[in-house]
């Protein structure tokens, strides 16, 4: 067990909770185990994988590869879904919310859904005023994913697959895609990433979970500390495309070097916050582009204690505090979601990146594997 588990257990004990309450924060182990979710509008059945490793739980949805809960333990061994969600297919397939999503074949956004690759200009799927989001109006979210379940050696986990033809959405390419969730014998999740093409094409894969480490429709999470391993952000227009400038967070809301509450300065009156409604920005992380995962991001929860840190080999990541959050939205508990109930700390490549030279590649090329890695730990 490791020590963040260690911690948990003793919390509990101390608390004078009962011996099987305090064990529910050893979460049983085993095969992935899989259950009929629910049927799309053509009857295409869409199964829910739940798994559970090192005290951490997780349900993944086929549609979408959709995270549909993930459940950790507080100080005291209660346990609670940090994830915002729905509890229903019909919700996620009407939703434009991302929750849990897996996002492709482009995360974040491109300018006007145009590029040009090789001299070749492409038209991809607009979905965002002028500007494609996430893959366009039927990206990797809204897709039915083949799954597998699978353990090895103290790993508990799923492969997702997901072929995306040549032209869909506008991109080009037959594009193969296998995304691994793990949760290792520490609890963690981890995510493995992998794709190949038959043509050149444009990658930029991620997820999109909402965390609120309170628990799902506790209410907001200004109160929650923040630090980015980022010295600088990337500065958008007003269709939240970046305008290219990397620029320095010292001295401006943005800086989150030393860990804060996200409310401190989200209405700090700062031109790129209300032009966003709060945070919706590229931070470009200090490591750069790695070979292997580096911590660069910590969320801390003062009230339950759960601490979520994120380690990865990307070189951004969008940091998203829930700002269209509009309480129409209705989440498992049967609260509502309104502005700042979740975030979103997706790893990525930078947004607009293919009309972006500057910026870090993002193009695949036939014979190339596209492999990224990020991982989440979780303590109390």
């Amino acid at each position: 067990m490791s020590m963040s588990r260690r911690t948990v257990i003793a919390g509990a004990a101390a608390a004078g909770l009962t011996a099987a309450t305090a064990g529910t924060a050893r979460a049983a182990s085993g095969r992935p185990v899989r259950e009929l979710f629910g049927k799309l509008a053509d009857g295409t059945k869409v199964y829910r994988w739940s798994l559970a490793n090192g005290g951490t739980r997780l349900k993944v949805l086929s549609y979408g590869g959709i995270v549909q809960s993930l459940e950790i333990p507080d100080r005291h061994g209660r346990y609670t879904n940090v994830s915002l969600g729905y509890d229903n297919l019909a919700a996620y397939v009407a939703g434009t919310t991302f929750f849990g999503a897996t996002i492709g074949r482009y995360g974040n956004r491109i300018a006007k859904g145009r590029f040009t690759l090789d001299g070749t200009a492409y038209q991809l799927s607009v979905n965002d005023g002028e500007n494609s989001l996430h893959g366009g109006a039927q990206g990797f979210n809204t897709r039915v994913w083949d799954v597998e379940g699978f353990t090895s050696g103290s790993d508990v986990g799923l492969h997702l697959y997901y072929t995306s033809l040549d032209g869909e959405m506008g991109y080009p390419g037959t594009l193969r895609t296998k995304v691994t969730y793990t949760l290792t014998r520490h609890g963690d999740w981890r995510i493995d990433y992998e794709a190949t093409t038959d043509k050149p094409t444009v990658v930029n894969l991620t997820n999109h979970t909402y965390y609120n480490l309170a628990g799902e429709g506790s209410g907001g999470i200004y109160d929650h500390e923040l630090w980015l391993a980022a010295a600088r952000y990337t500065p958008t227009d007003t269709g939240l495309i970046p305008t290219g400038e990397l620029a320095p967070v010292s001295g401006t809301p943005f800086n989150f070097r030393t860990a804060k509450p996200i409310g401190r300065d989200i209405r700090a009156g700062h031109p790129q916050l209300i032009t966003a409604k709060g945070f919706d920005h590229n931070f470009v992380l200090d490591k750069g582009v790695t070979a292997t995962p580096e911590h660069v991001a910590t969320l801390r929860d003062p009230g339950s204690g759960r601490t979520l840190k994120i380690a990865t080999d990307q070189p951004g990541v969008q940091f998203y505090s829930g700002n269209f959050l509009d309480g129409t939205l209705v989440g498992p508990s049967g609260r509502t979601y309104r502005q700042g109930d979740g975030l979103c700390l997706e790893t990525q490549h930078f947004p607009d990146s293919p009309n972006k030279p500057a910026f870090p590649s993002t193009v695949l090329r036939p014979g190339q594997t596209y492999r990224t890695t990020t991982s989440h730990s979780f303590s109390a």
